[in-house]
């Protein structure tokens, strides 16, 4: 079975200054070989709260141009990884994953519990869905207490200053960190909700049933795939969060003992998943490995490590496309 090419973002927890906090890998899958493309080493990064502004995450693909989100930042990159532009926004802040459909890239801002589109054609941020949960709404929007409904949405511009709701409505943050769109729907997936939701037509609501504490959950087949961060290891379900497959993330022996400030950083941190036709499963782990699995067997492949550091965490995966 020949395997692809692969891209990948890394994020170093616990990173101190005038270190490395992560960067952009092309990994060949069967041949093993890894080449770093870009070093993310910016000293104007801000060292504040876990995660926060260090590290690139969510990667996606327009024509011939590369997006790689950052905290608050989007940057273009050529196929070469020469940096074109880079796009802001008040609303983008803590970006996980993004996604391509069309002319409209799809953000998640963790921070803000909120999904962004930024119009590609006209290079703006086009419009943002705010995301909140039902009781935090009720006495703000008369008369949704009738409705049967865990979540609502509310459509925003973030070109606006002021346009989103009171930070009280966005709190706790429901951990946003994957968004896809298929037909016409966008399916975002969070850490704090126990389901896919889909944003269709001006309405939100759960497509599947997920476990807490995912990542890069998206539909599959007919029904979902997701990274069971939590119970390390990536699965396969039906709609009904009844598991048809799973796939276990690797473990090491004998890994170097790294001191962990304030950050937490954990061996086999399942983030990152993509897949590869019909039978193929791609997913990454911490320390920073991608593992490739046959759908049908449920065998590991292959699993090729980019660092045995505990703290270099795998965020973005892709098929590389060139």
């Amino acid at each position: 079975m020949t395997l692809p090419r692969v891209i990948t973002t890394s994020v170093v927890r616990s990173a101190c200054h005038g270190e490395s906090h992560g960067g952009v890998y092309l990994v060949d899958l069967d041949s093993g070989a890894i080449d770093q493309v870009i070093d993310w080493n910016d000293p104007a990064i801000s060292w504040e709260g876990r995660g926060g502004d260090r590290g690139l995450r969510g990667i996606a693909f327009h024509g011939d141009e590369i997006y790689i989100a950052a905290s608050d930042e989007v940057f273009v990159y050529d196929r070469t990884f020469t940096l074109l532009t880079s796009y802001r926004n008040k609303y983008l802040k803590h970006c996980h994953e993004i996604f391509i459909k069309g002319d409209t890239l799809y953000l998640t801002s963790t921070k803000t519990n909120s999904i962004l589109e930024f119009d590609l054609a006209e290079q703006r941020f086009a419009c943002g869905y705010l995301i909140v949960e039902k009781r935090r709404i009720l006495a703000r929007l008369p008369g949704f207490g009738a409705a049967r409904k865990r979540f609502h949405m509310i459509t925003f511009d973030p070109n606006t200053a002021n346009a989103a709701p009171p930070s009280e409505m966005i709190s706790p943050e429901l951990h946003i960190n994957n968004v896809t769109r298929q037909n016409s729907a966008v399916f975002v997936s969070a850490t704090q909700v126990n389901g896919l939701l889909a944003l269709e037509a001006g309405e939100i609501r759960e497509y599947a049933r997920l476990p807490f504490g995912t990542h890069n959950a998206a539909p599959y087949r007919s029904g979902v795939i997701y990274n069971d961060t939590k119970a390390d290891r990536i699965v396969i379900a039906d709609k009904d969060g009844r598991i048809s497959q799973t796939f276990a993330v690797p473990r090491f022996d004998n890994l170097p003992q790294t001191a962990l400030p304030n950050d937490h950083a954990r061996q086999s941190f399942a983030r990152g998943l993509c897949t590869f036709g019909d039978d193929v499963v791609i997913g990454g782990s911490s320390p920073s490995t991608i593992s490739a699995y046959d759908r049908r067997s449920g065998e590991l492949i292959r699993s090729i490590s980019i660092s045995k550091d505990i703290r270099n965490c795998i965020h973005g995966l892709e098929i590389w496309p060139y």
